[in-house]
């Protein structure tokens, strides 16, 4: 069965809020969770998650009995564990079209992430709120 389509879903996939925001993606325990289900390693391997008596772990390294002890997750280069300046997960498609590469399973911060909900207007480059001529649609 397909997901039902957003008819009003205005964003225009320009990738600008990814750009922005994506390095300071802070997945949910639930979303490592299901990574970890589903053997992600792929997205796992680009966060680290901060226990709660003080250690960091490599989320590739964390197991479902783990989850509890979960502080916070924060994304990190694999490679060196600095952080990152680029989401590692965005895809340019064309010279003005990004599309997310783990769309399905992507983290609930950016499934929630809709700046033309709230009219946020320090994105003065978002076509999407341009097109809503930058009103709220969030009903106050």
């Amino acid at each position: 069965m397909d997901p039902p389509e957003m008819e009003d879903e205005p964003c225009e996939q320009c990738g600008l809020c990814c750009r922005i925001f994506g390095p300071g993606i802070t997945p949910t325990v639930p979303n490592v969770y299901v990574w970890i289900e589903q053997g992600r390693e792929d997205i796992l391997r680009w966060f680290v998650a901060f226990m709660e008596d003080g250690t960091s772990v490599p989320c590739t390294d964390v197991r479902a009995e783990d989850l509890s002890n979960i502080h916070s997750v924060e994304m990190r280069h694999p490679g060196t564990g600095d952080y990152v300046t680029v989401c590692p997960f965005l895809r340019r498609v064309t010279k003005t079209r990004y599309l997310c590469g783990i769309h399905l399973v992507k983290p609930d911060m950016c499934c929630t992430y809709q700046p033309w909900i709230w009219g946020e207007t320090y994105f003065n480059r978002c076509q999407a709120l341009k097109k809503s001529d930058r009103k709220c649609r969030w009903p106050l």
